[in-house]
């Protein structure tokens, strides 16, 4: 079952209740694995709901980095398995590597709350009793339909989806939303990887560009290609429309300056909030862990991008 925004802004109430009561003791072990390094900025929002949370709740939490390694955050969820955490918060950036670790887990008594990416086949792919992020496909979609609609994207057009992992769920799930947009009005998608190295990638997407002068619209999937991706278009010395995904001051900057079209939000603080808050409430209260959708009402235009600015690395 799926929070509405309604319903999670009545537990994020319940939560400000809880906490109200008192300073509560770190009664609760948690661990929070997040799939890339420290360097990637996207995560500071991420790591700030948690460690809120973590205050709020008395949660004693540790936060752990894979650095894009799957034998490393295997490694992460089997040691936090073994010390008996009460609860494990981990982004599922693989639909298969991570199967056999966090089952293992579930076995084992601890909750395993996925973020940020899940199992493309959801709680039917994986044993994590609850999953809280955006539904990519779903956001990937809406963008393709939007880009469509705006600049009359139409049949035989090609349109370039640069992909930072393309083998991450993130980008499988948003790169198929995107392509099953295009697909239904006969427009085709080149993608290539652009790598996680935000100067690499503006290189190998200009140099697509350049190459490629047919491209009629530019698609980010992260939050390197999103942020990259004017630099991209002006290196190339090309004009063609841009959107694309997360929240960064250069992303923001583009959407105010009118060089990117719009950019799908997936409020990565509630990520970092939701999980630790509901490993605590359920290993104190015996609730049960709830998905949800953090995503709702995440197009961001020109409309409605300033709004967000002051808030970039902390809570959005």
């Amino acid at each position: 079952m799926k929070l509405t925004t309604l319903t999670a802004a009545a537990l994020a109430a319940g939560v400000s209740l809880f906490a109200s009561t008192a300073a509560l003791a770190a009664d609760v072990k948690a661990t929070m694995i997040i799939y890339l390094d420290p360097s990637v900025q996207f995560f500071n929002p991420v790591v700030k709901g948690a460690q809120d949370a973590a205050a709020q709740f008395g949660v004693d939490l540790d936060v752990q980095y894979a650095n894009n390694d799957p034998v490393r955050q295997n490694d992460l969820i089997e040691s936090a398995t073994a010390a008996g955490v009460d609860g494990i918060a981990v982004a599922i950036s693989s639909s298969d590597a991570f199967d056999a670790s966090i089952c293992s887990a579930v076995k084992a008594g601890i909750i395993v709350i996925g973020f940020n990416n899940d199992d493309l086949e959801g709680a039917k792919g994986n044993c994590r009793q609850a999953y809280v992020g955006m539904d990519e496909f779903a956001s990937g979609y809406e963008l393709g339909q939007r880009m469509i609609e705006k600049f009359g994207l139409k049949e035989g057009d090609v349109v370039f989806n640069p992909r930072e992992i393309p083998e991450a769920s993130f980008a499988v799930a948003r790169g198929g939303g995107i392509e099953k947009a295009m697909k239904e009005k006969g427009i085709k998608v080149e993608t290539v990887r652009a790598g996680l190295d935000p100067a690499e990638a503006q290189n190998i997407m200009a140099q697509f560009l350049i190459a490629n002068k047919n491209v009629k619209a530019l698609f980010g999937t992260g939050s390197v290609t999103s942020t990259v991706g004017a630099g991209a278009i002006k290196d190339a010395g090309v004009d063609i429309p841009f959107g694309g995904f997360d929240l960064a001051v250069e992303i923001v900057n583009a959407v105010e300056s009118g060089a990117m079209f719009a950019t799908m939000d997936q409020q990565p603080y509630l990520q970092g909030y939701y999980p630790i808050a509901q490993i605590a409430l359920a290993k104190k209260y015996g609730l049960t862990p709830t998905d949800v959708d953090t995503g709702q009402g995440a197009f961001l235009d020109q409309s409605r991008i300033s709004a967000v600015k002051p808030m970039i690395g902390s809570y959005r």
